[in-house]
């Protein structure tokens, strides 16, 4: 079974926990807001609109459905789905499930399979895969409102993110694909956004070295990217 997973939480460094989780699977669609037991920031509120006072009566994640629900489904034969797995994961184990099935990581396999993209975010590739000509029917049809950053709403643009790339690699492809390192071409910030990690390994490794040391919140496959070209010098 495939399952479609995406959450909201009260930010991205270690300290921060779920607010919000959103599943898709072929039998249901759950949405819950979770009470994280510390203060969700106004940063990230701005981003996904849950509030302190929404989730004051909400439960914690252990006495939530949401976490009966994932451990009912938390077995080998599972295919767990989501737009940056790591880090999905990462929030998950905090709350003491640890994955037991396979994974694919849609973000890691765009990357992979479309590497001359300008972008790799949920909703950059709404757009850029002209997802959106689409989406009225498919939510329609799944009974969900069109909501950036909602947690169920963006597990749904998930599964079209899948079903893109599943025209491009088999399933059993996406799932090597996200256990893995992807080796990318081009930088995608900086003031060399854009160009070849390779040429600027050549003529800047001083600017790549720094990146790697001092950006603590880089993307594995970008740290990966920077270190290989680097060592081929």
């Amino acid at each position: 079974m495939l399952i479609f997973l995406d959450t909201e939480t009260t930010g991205l460094e270690i300290k921060d926990r779920l607010c919000a989780l959103g599943m898709i699977t072929e039998e249901m669609n759950h949405f819950e807001l979770i009470n994280p037991g510390k203060k969700i920031p106004p940063s990230a509120s701005a981003i996904h609109h849950i509030t302190n006072e929404m989730v004051s009566d909400a439960p914690s994640f252990s006495q939530s459905i949401s976490a009966e629900q994932l451990k009912s489904l938390n077995t080998p034969e599972n295919i767990l789905v989501s737009h940056n797995a790591p880090f999905e994961l990462s929030m998950l184990e905090k709350e003491g499930i640890t994955w037991q099935g396979s994974v694919i990581d849609t973000l890691k396999c765009s990357k992979s399979l479309m590497d001359d993209l300008e972008g790799y975010s949920l909703q950059f590739l709404r757009y850029e895969l002209r997802l959106y000509r689409d989406e009225i029917r498919v939510f329609a049809e799944a009974g969900i409102p069109i909501i950036a950053h909602h947690a169920l709403s963006d597990a749904l643009h998930t599964r079209m993110i899948l079903d893109y790339l599943l025209d491009l690699a088999d399933m059993d492809r996406l799932i090597e694909i996200s256990k893995s390192h992807v080796l990318l071409s081009r930088l995608p910030f900086g003031k060399y956004a854009k160009k070849r990690i390779e040429e600027i390994a050549l003529k800047d490794p001083g600017y790549l070295k720094w990146m790697s040391e001092s950006l603590m919140d880089m993307d594995e496959d970008l740290r990966y990217s920077i270190g290989y070209y680097l060592n081929r010098l």
